[in-house]
């Protein structure tokens, strides 16, 4: 409906349209499985990888594809799209852009390409059972030994944390200081001596991602898993990445949206009321009219912020506005859809059932909606 935003160009149009034909093909077949297994084959992981899509926006010399955030937002939007919340590619991107940002060059040369290949899925260790948002509270800890720091402690709700095995673990090393005693670790999990997961943690939606416990018992790792050169920059690493996160969400939202309008338009112009199509009725001609305004709002501040994102511009505040009124108007638009199914809105035979369980987590993690606004508030 509305023209292309300034972030996009022929060569990401044409990789949006790859994007849209790889989901199409091998992803939409596959979801019903994964939901089923709470988890996507590592094999896909690898179809993924061979597509460009895993590292979209890392260096060539990094083993990514050398694009940039405009690659990243059609990978996202397209997933998104297709109603696809199993695939945990978002946290993976998250991590490796961590890794760019702020690792030394030989993390960055050893890490990164295994990310891109598939040879390591990513996940971020950071949410425990007793501190979610408020990061101080953490307390997961990694003490110095040697050359060696030892971790114990345990993280929850870990996206990929079945499948994972190249974590950031935000943990304390220095428990005294507070925020600046907090320091993030790049942990590989393979054959690793006192790691180990929780059984999968059931949800109410997503269940194709693989969510878990994961738990740190006297965990030894060598001292260059610390990302980056000094101790204490963990709170400061979290903070800079989170704007990117945040946006992702959103750039999420955007694709969701667009199907649930999607699958609710295809069926009331089929379901069949009163000698017509549940469509033909004002309510809901109105309430659709509606839910495709809130889209075309929420994708026009969408694009301004991938666009000043990309130019360096987007502030902490945008980025949770974005996050906050994307996720609300989601929940808002997908109620509505349940409501013009009917009885088949509840029913998880049909995909809007599913999606209304699945979207409700998106006003939870990458920081509450509640937070969202706080940090906005600290802005004015």
């Amino acid at each position: 409906m509305m023209g292309s935003p300034a972030w996009m160009n022929e060569e990401v149009e044409a990789f949006q349209a790859s994007m849209k034909k790889f989901y199409l093909k091998e992803f939409v077949p596959r979801m019903p499985t994964w939901e089923a297994n709470h988890c996507v084959e590592p094999e896909i992981w690898q179809l993924a990888a061979g597509q460009g899509m895993l590292c979209t926006s890392i260096p060539e010399c990094y083993g990514g594809m050398g694009g940039t955030a405009a690659h990243d937002a059609v990978v996202f939007m397209e997933q998104g799209a297709i109603g696809d919340s199993s695939f945990g590619n978002p946290l993976h991107n998250i991590v490796a852009h961590y890794i760019l940002a702020f690792g030394t060059e030989a993390q960055k040369q050893d890490w990164l390409p295994k990310l891109a290949a598939a040879e390591r899925i990513g996940g971020i260790a950071m949410t425990e059972p007793a501190a979610g948002s408020d990061l101080q509270a953490i307390t997961t800890t990694a003490r110095r030994d040697g050359d060696h720091y030892v971790i114990n402690g345990s993280k929850t709700y870990i996206s990929n944390g079945l499948i994972g095995n190249l974590f950031i673990v935000v943990c304390k090393t220095n428990p005294d200081a507070k925020a600046k005693g907090v320091s993030l670790l790049v942990v590989e999990t393979e054959g690793l001596a006192g790691f180990s997961r929780g059984q999968p943690l059931r949800k109410i939606g997503t269940q194709g991602q693989d969510t878990a416990e994961l738990f740190f018992d006297e965990v030894r790792v060598p001292q260059t898993a610390l990302l980056g050169h000094l101790e204490g920059q963990g709170f400061y690493q979290l903070m800079q990445q989170l704007p990117w996160e945040r946006l992702l969400i959103a750039i999420t939202a955007v694709g969701l949206l667009d199907y649930a309008i999607s699958l609710t338009v295809e069926y009331t112009r089929q379901r069949r009321v009163f000698g017509g199509s549940l469509f033909d009725l004002q309510n809901t001609r109105f309430k659709l009219a509606e839910a495709r305004t809130k889209l075309e709002l929420l994708r026009a501040f969408v694009n301004q912020s991938i666009q000043k994102y990309m130019d360096g511009q987007l502030s902490a505040a945008e980025a949770s506005m974005a996050k906050w009124w994307s996720t609300d108007a989601l929940c808002d638009v997908v109620d509505d859809c349940v409501q013009l199914h009917g009885g088949a809105g509840v029913m998880l035979d049909y995909p809007i059932a599913r999606l209304y369980a699945d979207v409700r987590v998106q006003r939870i993690y990458g920081g509450s909606n509640e937070i969202m606004k706080e940090l906005i508030a600290r802005s004015l």
